[in-house]
C-alpha cells in the first residue's frame, strides 16, 4: 500500500489538485516483459485532472513503463487501467530532443500535425503559437545543429504542445543537460504549466526538481516498480526561482530524499533525519 506522506503546515499555499477527479486509475496493475523481467507489480496510482504528477525512483523502478501503459503503447500483464474518460490525447516529450537534423524547427514541430494529415498552412497558427510558448518565436528557420542543448529540448517540448493534448507526458527530458540549463527550463515549466490546460506526468530522477515541478510526487521503489509513497507539495500556484529558497522546499526535500532511500531500501542518511 502506498504511504501517504504529510507535512505540518509552513504557511505557503497549496498548489496540490487533491480534490481533483481522477484521470486515470491504475488498480493493481503488473508489466512483464517477454525476457520475464518485472518492471511493475502490484501498481496502485492515481493520475487526476490537470495536476502535475512526478514520478521519482530509481533507474529500472518502471517510471517510464508507467508513462508506455497510459498511452496504449503497452498493456499491463495484470491488474486495470481505468479511465474516467476516453483515453485522451498525449504529448510525449522524451530525454533527447529526437529532432530531424535535415529540418527546421517550423518542420520539426510541424511533424505531428503532418503525420496526422494537417497541411502546413492550417498548421502554421498553431506551430507559431506553440513556439511562442516556449520563447522560440524567432528560430523557427534555425536548423538543430544550430540551436543549444536547452534550444533543442524546448523545440521537442513545441512538438509535444502542438497538438494541445490533455496529458503531458514527459520522461526525464532535462537529465541529459548541464545544471544552469536545467534549472532554467525548470522555471519555464512551472510557469507554463500554470498556462495550460493539461495534465502533466513527469519521470525524473532528482528530488530537487520533483518538489520544485510536482503538485504531487509518488516514490516509486525498486523493481519490481510500486508506489512506495505520495508526497503532496505545499506551493505557491506559480514557482519562481524564490520558491527553491524557502523553508517549506528545503523541508519538502528533506521528506522526500528519506522517502526515496526507505523505497530503495536504504537508510537514510543521518544529515536527511536531523
Amino acid at each position: 500500500m502506498t504511504r501517504i506522506v504529510t507535512f505540518p503546515s509552513t504557511g505557503g499555499v497549496s498548489r496540490s489538485k487533491a480534490r481533483a477527479p481522477a484521470l486515470a486509475t491504475f488498480k493493481g496493475v503488473a508489466k512483464v516483459f517477454g525476457n520475464q523481467v518485472t518492471a511493475l507489480t502490484d501498481l496502485d496510482l492515481e493520475i487526476r485532472t490537470g495536476e502535475f504528477l512526478s514520478l521519482l525512483g530509481p533507474s529500472g523502478c518502471g517510471k517510464s513503463t508507467v508513462l508506455r501503459l497510459l498511452t496504449g503503447l503497452a498493456e499491463p500483464s495484470r491488474g486495470e487501467i481505468v479511465w474516467s474518460c476516453e483515453r485522451p490525447e498525449f504529448g510525449f516529450v522524451f530525454q533527447e530532443p529526437t529532432l530531424m537534423p535535415w529540418s527546421d524547427v517550423f518542420t520539426n514541430v510541424w511533424l505531428p500535425l503532418r503525420l496526422a494529415g494537417v497541411s502546413k498552412d492550417k498548421a502554421r497558427p498553431r506551430i507559431e503559437e506553440a513556439l511562442a510558448q516556449v520563447g522560440l518565436s524567432g528560430f523557427t528557420k534555425a536548423y538543430p545543429r544550430q540551436l543549444s542543448g536547452g534550444m533543442k529540448m524546448r523545440v521537442s517540448i513545441a512538438r509535444a504542445l502542438v497538438t494541445r493534448p490533455q496529458v503531458l507526458l514527459m520522461d526525464e527530458p532535462f537529465a541529459a543537460l548541464d545544471e544552469i540549463t536545467r534549472l532554467k527550463l525548470n522555471d519555464d515549466l512551472a510557469e507554463l504549466q500554470s498556462s495550460l490546460n493539461a495534465t502533466v506526468v513527469f519521470v525524473t530522477h532528482s528530488v530537487f526538481e520533483s518538489v520544485y515541478l510536482a503538485d504531487r510526487i509518488v516514490v516509486m521503489a525498486a523493481r519490481p516498480g510500486r508506489a512506495f509513497a505520495e508526497i503532496a507539495v505545499e506551493a505557491p500556484p506559480i514557482r519562481r526561482e524564490g520558491f527553491r529558497l524557502t523553508a517549506t522546499y528545503a523541508e519538502t526535500c528533506r521528506r522526500t530524499s528519506a522517502a526515496l532511500h526507505e523505497a530503495m531500501g536504504e537508510a537514510p542518511p543521518s544529515e536527511i533525519l536531523e
